[in-house]
């Protein structure tokens, strides 16, 4: 028997990983072998993860606690798993999903359906994040819809806007002269001046 691993993520540095570490915790892995990274799954190029690979040794034991949070890319978890239990010859146990055990089934029979399992959930971990980033664009395309603007609210309009609109609008001065009076870019000036316009149609 070799040494016990555990490995948590958690995509932001605003998420708590207390529930991962605390069920961790409860199997004895010493705290020096625990391995956290705040970073995002959709790959492997984690300081954590990285470094907790180079010191795991044949038949080491890797507890995580859901697929997931070993990474949300499909393929790339599949070609993990196969460094891991094949060419590092450790095992991994997966506490969300008792199947995924590769203590278990050693036989042809056992490692069959552990693989079925491990490509069915590395599946749906992508799949799902799919899913939320559609999600995320449909949501921001129908906000946008509803008017609702996105980054820095626009800076104020200086005072003598509206006097300068109406000169550069008459042909008494040019935009560049109206632009340089209200302290901003010639663009700028044409776009606010733009906006100005449609919000007096209105």
């Amino acid at each position: 028997m070799g040494n016990l691993y555990g490995y948590i993520r958690v995509s932001t540095r605003e998420q708590n990983e207390d529930r991962q570490i605390l069920a961790l915790k409860e199997l004895s892995i010493p705290a020096k072998n625990l391995f956290i990274d705040k970073q995002s799954g959709k790959d492997f190029e984690r300081p954590q993860y990285r470094k907790m690979v180079r010191k795991l040794k044949k038949d080491d034991l890797l507890y995580i606690k859901s697929i997931d949070r070993l990474g949300r890319n499909y393929s790339e978890i599949l070609e993990q798993w196969r460094i891991l239990t094949k060419e590092k010859g450790i095992d991994i146990v997966v506490l969300d999903m008792p199947l995924l055990d590769t203590r278990r089934g050693k036989d042809l029979m056992g490692t069959f359906l552990s693989d079925i399992v491990l490509q069915v959930l590395s599946f749906v971990a992508e799949n799902e994040r799919s899913n939320i980033r559609q999600r995320q664009a449909e949501g921001i395309a129908a906000a946008k819809a509803r008017g609702v603007r996105f980054g820095r609210p626009p800076a104020p309009l200086p005072e003598n806007f509206h006097h300068l609109y109406q000169q550069w609008k008459n042909g008494k001065i040019t935009g560049t002269a109206a632009a340089k009076l209200c302290g901003m870019p010639l663009s700028t000036f044409r776009y606010r001046a733009e906006i100005y316009e449609k919000a007096k149609l209105l």
